[in-house]
């Protein structure tokens, strides 16, 4: 087995006076291929600087390999001293490496080296700084984001060429489908521990679960300990006036680990405020054009959005996905072609730059308005701390002014500030950028109950498959095409189109005399849903509708505090059988969302 290139051992690190690593550990060996995961503000970043010998903690060892060559992508790249941006790819070579690697690198991410650093935009600077870490090969690559600004065709590009290197990788990133693809092993920084899975990210979440089901089942336990050790000292010792004192001592120091117990922190509450429906058309465009200085980023659109519909928005940097969200959305005219707008819409956008935060805004003002301490959400007054809590902010971060954020609280501020609007439409652009992946869960669950319509713009695929019904993409010059389902369906169909125009070219080459010599070329066999599905689209909803009422009802009944003490076998059964109804209610669900989507682009086709 091949010496470990970097090693950490025991890292201890204190911000502030509050521990962020305790006793963390971390093995990079060669050909690893492992995701650093864990909730936002957890150390993530900080252990990564830590393995890249940047931050030094403040006790335990770091050990790296003499002859091991180390590259460190930062989520800023610093340009600071550099004039173009060959020179800062050139920058990253070592004294043996070839030059020509950067040159390369830097044409296959679309960049002239000539340009200056300072006339980049954030894409731009991010393709820059990852052609600076890949072009030296190192043996290991430490890449903290690295899907960060860039758009779907340089997040494959990036993938390919990552599944293609022989450096070991360590990997943090919130792109859930960037690290399936990717890992083969897993850390997970919680509470200033890690844990090291051997399998990748894909196995990640059902592990975690376990993992805190057991420490959840743990402190069960400890708590009815204490609570026996309680009624012993006062009754039991004064009853018999004898002091036992191993066991004194043995409850205060059981008091004292469940006072000191890390717990998980929090889950972020979404909750969208929602206004009025809109009308059931909301944007109809026919023949809708723009350009600018003479490029045409949208040409002779026709498209019908209506209420309920989920429509992602997709296509590289500067294809115009922007200007389409403007036109769409009436903040701009288009050049030619008309948009009606249906009656009653209530319009709340959630920008990428987050350029409406005033720095100097404390959180509590980007949430009232500078108005009091109140916040309505759906028509009922909350308390600014209690909306800030279910953010995953504390109470005394209401005063803090927003330029001290990291990015993911400026995230989470974005979507409690715009989900806190009343609204019928969703704009989203990007909003899954700095979230962790607990929060994009929680994001799912909210805007595929929302019931209003979405406008989402993501570079993010696992995202946009989980929660938009169709897929707008360009398709060159200006054109672009609606297909029905996520981004893979998107994928499945445009692969379709190809083979389509194909057959066309077939049909259109073949000999017109002598039948025999053309090509047969079979029409596709008509389809239609079996008895059995028919059968479950009609039921479904039902089911569906009893397993959620019942996991209601089971909820209300754990949520007794006094159950566990009073009747621990309800509690175990009720317990038991709100994680099968669980399960159930995911697997109903999802077979009917199936069976829905094939029957729709059965009748499509029909």
């Amino acid at each position: 087995m091949a010496p470990p290139l970097i090693t950490l051992k025991d890292i201890d690190l204190t911000f502030g006076g509050t521990p962020l690593l305790e006793g963390a550990e971390l093995t990079v060996a060669p050909g690893d291929r492992i995701c650093l995961v864990g909730r936002n503000g957890s150390g993530k970043s900080t252990l990564l600087k830590i393995a890249a010998g940047l931050v030094e903690p403040d006790r335990g060892e770091r050990f790296a390999h003499p002859g091991a060559s180390i590259r460190y992508l930062p989520q800023e790249a610093d340009f600071t001293g550099f004039t173009t941006v060959r020179a800062y790819v050139e920058a990253g070579l070592g004294p043996t490496d070839d030059p020509y690697q950067a040159e390369y690198l830097l044409a296959e991410l679309g960049l002239s080296g000539d340009n200056q650093p300072e006339t980049l935009s954030g894409g731009e600077a991010r393709r820059a700084a990852l052609a600076r870490v890949i072009a030296a090969k190192p043996d290991v690559l430490l890449l903290d984001e690295p899907t960060n600004h860039l758009d779907l065709t340089a997040i494959e590009w990036l993938e390919t060429t990552l599944l293609g290197t022989r450096s070991a990788l360590l990997l943090i990133s919130h792109d859930r489908r960037f690290l399936e693809n990717l890992s083969r092993a897993t850390v997970w920084l919680d509470r200033g521990k890690t844990r090291r899975l051997e399998q990748g990210f894909a196995a990640f979440e059902d592990w975690r679960d376990k993992v805190l089901e057991e420490e959840e089942n743990e402190r069960h336990k400890l708590d009815r300990k204490i609570v026996r050790e309680d009624q012993w000292m006062h009754g039991g010792v004064t009853g018999r006036r004898k002091r036992n004192v191993r066991r004194v001592r043995e409850l205060r120091a059981m008091r004292q680990a469940a006072r000191e117990q890390r717990n998980v922190v929090g889950n972020v509450r979404l909750d969208a405020a929602e206004a009025n429906l809109s009308g059931k058309l909301v944007v109809e465009a026919t023949g809708i054009a723009k350009s600018y200085d003479g490029v045409e980023v949208v040409a002779d659109l026709d498209l019908r959005i209506m209420r309920g519909d989920r429509l992602g928005i997709v296509g590289p940097n500067g294809a115009g996905k922007t200007t389409l969200i403007k036109l769409l959305t009436g903040q701009i005219a288009p050049d030619r072609g008309t948009i009606r707008h249906g009656a009653n819409l209530e319009i709340v956008s959630l920008d990428q730059k987050r350029d409406e935060l005033d720095p100097n805004w404390t959180v509590s003002d980007a949430l009232t308005g500078g108005r009091g301490d109140q916040v309505v959400i759906n028509g009922k007054a909350r308390h600014v701390a209690s909306y800030m809590k279910d953010f995953l902010f504390l109470p005394e971060q209401r005063l803090s002014p927003i330029r001290i954020l990291s990015g993911g609280e400026r995230a989470r501020l974005m979507l409690a500030r715009a989900l806190a609007k009343p609204s019928n439409v969703l704009v989203l652009d990007e909003p899954t950028n700095d979230l962790d992946l607990e929060t994009l869960d929680l994001l799912q669950e909210l805007l595929s109950d929302y019931a209003g319509t979405l406008l989402l713009v993501s570079h993010d695929r696992d995202f946009l498959d989980r929660i938009v019904t169709s897929v707008l993409a360009p398709i060159g010059k200006g054109h672009w095409t609606e297909y029905a389902g996520g981004y893979s369906d998107m994928l499945a169909q445009r692969k379709g189109e190809n083979l389509a125009k194909d057959q066309r070219r077939a049909i259109a080459s073949a000999p017109k005399s002598g039948a025999e010599n053309a090509p047969v070329i079979a029409p596709p066999p008509k389809q239609k849903l079996s008895f059995k599905e028919k059968h479950a689209l009609s039921t479904l909803p039902g089911d569906i509708a009893k397993l959620e009422a019942e996991i209601k009802e089971l909820g209300a009944r754990l949520a007794d505090p006094g159950l566990y003490a009073r009747d621990r076998a309800t509690f175990d059964k009720a317990s038991a059988r709100l994680s099968d109804a669980q399960k159930q209610l995911e697997a109903a669900e999802t077979l009917w969302l199936e069976l829905e989507e094939k029957r729709e682009a059965l009748n499509n086709a029909g």
